[in-house]
């Protein structure tokens, strides 16, 4: 503030401090930008893995169950399976 009551204006900014903020802005827009990409493709790698966990999942308890029918027709036990 000046002695008379007046604001002063903020001293401007040198051209290499504005080159460096625009790089670095950038430089994080990139870097987000990069990551995300990442994040996507391992998400849409794991999309196999998944439907194959479900099907090896699904195996599992049909092999169990057909386990389970076989002891009950080897034991003479009556079939929960048929009325």
């Amino acid at each position: 503030m000046t002695p008379d009551g007046r604001f002063r204006d903020p001293p401007s900014v040198p051209l290499a401090t504005q080159i460096a903020r625009s790089a670095v802005l950038v430089a994080v827009v990139t870097g987000v930008f990069a990551v995300l990409i990442l994040m996507l493709w391992f998400a849409l790698a794991l999309i196999p893995v998944a439907i194959g966990a479900g099907l090896v999942a699904w195996a599992a308890i049909r092999f169990q169950i057909w386990r389970m029918r076989r002891a009950a027709v080897r034991s003479g036990a009556p079939s929960v399976w048929r009325p």
